[in-house]
């Protein structure tokens, strides 16, 4: 039976590099990140902004959490806990990161577009998060045919 050796030991307790091994990342790929990043900061607000809400801090006058409508205080909260998720999986670049942070883009859609009496129905908050959504699937794409499989 094939032991380890002590140094063979230590390596394995060495700490993980970020880059190490790994050259082969395209320019389309860095950009991606690039982008995922920006957006896990954008979510990260966005779902600060719906807990400002929850707690009842904000500027100006601050209508109480629960005097709002159920389907608000539903929308806010389902928001409130997606968009944080989202924010931690995309600055990790994971698949998983991506896929919540769609999940969010796309709720947030239909709730504009099926349901404007929740938010207001908002058209610039639709077209931002359409367009977000577009750029994503443009560098996703340009990202997968750099590494053909």
């Amino acid at each position: 039976m094939n032991r380890p050796t002590a140094s063979e030991d230590l390596r394995s307790l060495e700490p993980v590099r970020e880059h190490e091994g790994d050259h082969s990342l395209g320019r389309w790929t860095r950009r991606l990140i690039f982008f995922l990043r920006a957006m896990a900061a954008v979510s990260m607000i966005k779902g600060l902004y719906h807990w400002a809400q929850v707690c009842g801090i904000g500027f100006g006058e601050v209508v109480p959490f629960e005097t709002r409508s159920i389907a608000w205080q539903t929308a806010t909260v389902f928001f409130a806990v997606i968009d944080l998720v989202a924010a931690v999986g995309l600055w990790l670049a994971a698949a998983w990161g991506a896929v919540i942070w769609l999940t969010a883009v796309a709720s947030m859609l239909a709730v504009e577009i099926f349901f404007p009496q929740v938010f207001g129905g908002g058209w610039l908050t639709g077209v931002l998060e359409g367009s977000l959504l577009a750029v994503y699937l443009w560098l996703a794409l340009k990202s997968a045919q750099e590494h053909p499989q």
